[in-house]
């Protein structure tokens, strides 16, 4: 039996890719380790709570003699890493934390792997999970590949990239058995509602204003959360070891437009005249540093591996809407603060 240690497990992306390898996977361990900071949130894996295959850990990347203890308490065959703080505005506010979770938990999670693996690499894999932010901004063509430079232009970023060199780097300086992969915008269900489209579906359904940055320009790549746990999964088992893959969705939006489109299929769901929605769109001053476009060539992980992504915006945002609607005592929870008593109720009582 494979024993994985899934970093973040109970944040947005993370909760999908465990959710994933645990039904997929009934021959692996998985062992979810997460801090349950604000976007940590365990409602989003109650369906798996219970599978004889899951194990739950909380616990601080960061916490260098708690990962080494972990590390020799599981013996890990494998690391998929996707812990990390990742909203830009906070990074811009609080730029330490992100350095601290981003770049030194990242290096003490490569740390214990090095130490607990360095008798035999072989069959072992640290997966790390990037963004295509580290590349910088670009203008109205091209894309980023796999060889594009880095040029982070946020804390956030920052913090992101120096993570990447740090993963390169121990591939190179110790032959660490590495994958990195770097991903556009993603989307979907049980995302913290501090990112755009939960926010403004949540604004929509109470009549707030949906605030957005400069004149609503910048465009993104926005890619199905599902989507990129599959990729993960084909990356973990079928990816180079050594190489880095780049993984988007092929819809590239403008924040505006997009905006637009959710005001309309939500106006539809909630039996509102077309056009309600828009009203609520203000203009806020721009956020510091704003790169203008994102846009993902994903084509060396559909060539060589077989990955597409299975939906387009217009059919993953109304699957995504769909699920805020029909899970609105989750949204109640997560503004509230209500869903970090879950840990408490669901573990703390079972020993």
């Amino acid at each position: 039996m494979k024993t994985l240690l899934i970093t973040g497990g109970a944040g947005f992306i993370g909760s999908h890719v465990v959710r994933l390898f645990v039904n997929k996977y009934p021959d692996y361990k998985i062992v979810n380790l997460d801090k349950l900071t604000y976007a940590g949130n365990l409602e989003n894996l109650a369906d798996i709570e219970g599978a004889k295959n899951y194990i739950f850990e909380k616990g601080d990347i960061t916490d260098e003699a708690y990962i080494f203890d972990l590390f020799k308490k599981y013996a890990f065959d494998g690391v998929i890493h996707l812990a990390a703080e990742s909203h830009v505005d906070r990074s811009i506010s609080n730029p330490m934390e992100f350095v601290k979770t981003n770049i030194f938990g990242t290096v003490t999670l490569l740390n214990a792997a090095k130490e607990n693996w360095k008798d035999n690499f072989e069959d072992k894999l640290f997966y790390h999970i990037s963004t295509d932010e580290v590349f910088g901004s670009l203008d109205d063509g091209g894309f980023f590949t796999e060889t594009t430079s880095y040029d982070p232009q946020s804390p956030y970023s920052a913090s992101k990239a120096g993570s990447d060199h740090f993963v390169r780097a121990y591939a190179n300086t110790y032959g660490l058995p590495v994958i990195v992969s770097n991903c556009s915008n993603n989307y979907g269900p049980n995302q913290f509602p501090e990112k755009l489209i939960p926010l403004f579906i949540n604004n929509i359904r109470n009549n707030k204003s949906l605030p957005v940055y400069g004149k609503g320009e910048n465009v993104r790549d926005w890619l199905y959360v599902e989507d990129h746990a599959k990729a993960i999964d084909v990356l973990y088992h079928k990816g180079k070891k050594g190489e880095t893959y780049n993984i988007g969705g092929f819809n590239e939006w403008k924040n505006l437009d997009l905006i637009k489109v959710v005001c309309k299929v939500m106006d539809k769901k909630l039996g509102r005249e077309e056009g309600t929605s828009e009203k609520l769109i203000t203009y806020v001053t721009d956020r510091a540093g704003h790169d203008l476009r994102y846009a993902i060539d994903a084509n060396k992980i559909m060539k060589e591996l077989g990955w597409k992504p299975s939906l387009q915006f217009e059919e993953g945002i109304a699957k995504t809407i769909d699920w805020y609607m029909e899970n609105e005592e989750w949204m109640k929870n997560v503004t509230s603060g209500a869903y970090q008593q879950y840990y408490d109720e669901m573990y703390d009582k079972r020993d």
